[in-house]
């Protein structure tokens, strides 16, 4: 276990977070890594008890030999109020039949900001692969960048991955 990795992505299932995604797979996971994927939901939106018992520490791990399993897609949906998209389901049911790897899904409810800094330490994580919306300026200083807090209190490596207006 002390050489397990467990390489992290932020996913909202933005294009910026598909893009974070295919490249974290591309780029970092190799066989024997655990692939977590942590996700983060706005207070308020789930199973009370459930989510008080987890407000901490996350959902509970879900690994599941298939991602697009209907009874996966269900708990997600119906229980953490998450509806995964086709391309990420494909993304990650591809590199987990390709690289013998384990996929894990963390739901936490708060602030991103907050919450993927938990889940780092939490999990613990060996590194994070974040997306960037590209907010100009004005933007970022009113909404505040998730990818720029992370990057400054995170206890692991991070990795940004830009969203460019090209699409490349």
């Amino acid at each position: 276990m002390e050489h397990e990795r467990r390489i992290g992505v932020a996913v909202d299932f933005s294009p910026c977070s598909h893009k974070a995604l295919k490249w974290a797979v591309e780029n970092v996971v190799r066989d024997g890594d655990h692939l977590v994927i942590v996700t983060v939901r706005p207070e308020g939106n789930y199973e009370e008890g459930e989510a008080q018992l987890w407000a901490t520490t996350g959902s509970l791990q879900s690994g599941h030999p298939r991602l697009d399993s209907p009874s996966l897609l269900a708990q997600f949906q119906w229980k953490y109020g998450v509806k995964p998209d086709p391309e990420t389901l494909d993304i990650l049911t591809t590199v987990a039949r390709q690289k013998e790897i384990v996929v894990v899904v963390k739901i936490y409810w708060g602030d991103p900001r907050e919450k993927i800094c938990e889940a780092i330490d939490n999990i613990p994580l060996s590194c994070l692969v974040i997306g960037s919306r590209g907010l100009g300026k004005l933007k970022r200083a009113l909404l505040g960048s998730v990818s720029a807090h992370v990057v400054n209190t995170a206890s692991c490596p991070v990795t940004v991955v830009k969203n460019t207006v090209h699409g490349s």
